[in-house]
């Protein structure tokens, strides 16, 4: 069956590694990185293990404010100097440093023109994303905390393909986190890991959606 459409994540995808602008944050809030570390490690493999819940669960799926998890997290930090984190604004600052990979951009225009559909399937963090250029980019938008689920639920890929109107084996997924690639493959949707636009886009002209 040919693929009819992309379903592609954001962070990490459409724009510059979450490590690098993490790795900003850090470096400019004096964020003690081994503590940092501890704790975020902690969280991720809960949220993904599938038992319980825990503040990166909540806040991509909409039951944890995002204010109220920066307070959970600022108070699980310190600086290099010991001294306490601000809790304010922390998201915003964690993801100051994301910057648009523009190739990965034109691909999703260039697979558009070619008449195939897109859709933005996102685990939000609370982070702004660019609306204004999801008309141009995108038939169908499914962001985790404004329907109350994320990856890897499989009722989330099913909304996503219950929105483009079509099978799972008729659209292709694109994560750079492999348990969610994992995920959509066992509906049926073909999985593409994103470690760099090359060989993303290199998989995509592998499926004919991109000339």
């Amino acid at each position: 069956m040919s693929v009819k459409a992309v379903i592609t994540d954001w962070g990490g995808v459409l724009t510059s590694p979450l490590a690098e602008a993490v790795e900003v944050w850090l470096n400019a809030d004096r964020i003690d990185v081994e503590r940092y570390k501890t704790v975020m490690r902690a969280w991720v493999r809960q949220a993904y293990d599938g038992a319980g819940t825990n503040p990166i669960h909540g806040l991509e799926d909409g039951t944890l404010p995002t204010a109220e998890f920066e307070r959970l997290l600022a108070a699980e930090l310190l600086t290099v100097d010991g001294a306490p984190v601000e809790a304010a604004g922390l998201i915003a600052r964690m993801f100051g440093a994301f910057a648009p990979v523009e190739p990965m951009y034109e691909a999703l225009r260039a697979v558009r023109a070619a008449g195939a559909r897109t859709a933005l399937l996102s685990n939000s963090w609370g982070n702004e994303y660019p609306r204004d250029l999801f008309a141009e980019l995108f038939d169908a938008v499914v962001i985790s905390c404004e329907v109350g689920m994320r990856k890897p639920d499989e009722r989330i890929f099913r909304h996503a393909l219950d929105l483009l109107g079509l099978a799972a084996a008729e659209c292709v997924f694109i994560d750079d986190i492999e348990h969610n690639v994992r995920a959509a493959q066992a509906l049926g949707i073909r999985g593409i890991l994103h470690t760099a636009p090359d060989t993303t886009i290199a998989e995509l002209r592998g499926m004919d959606l991109l000339p």
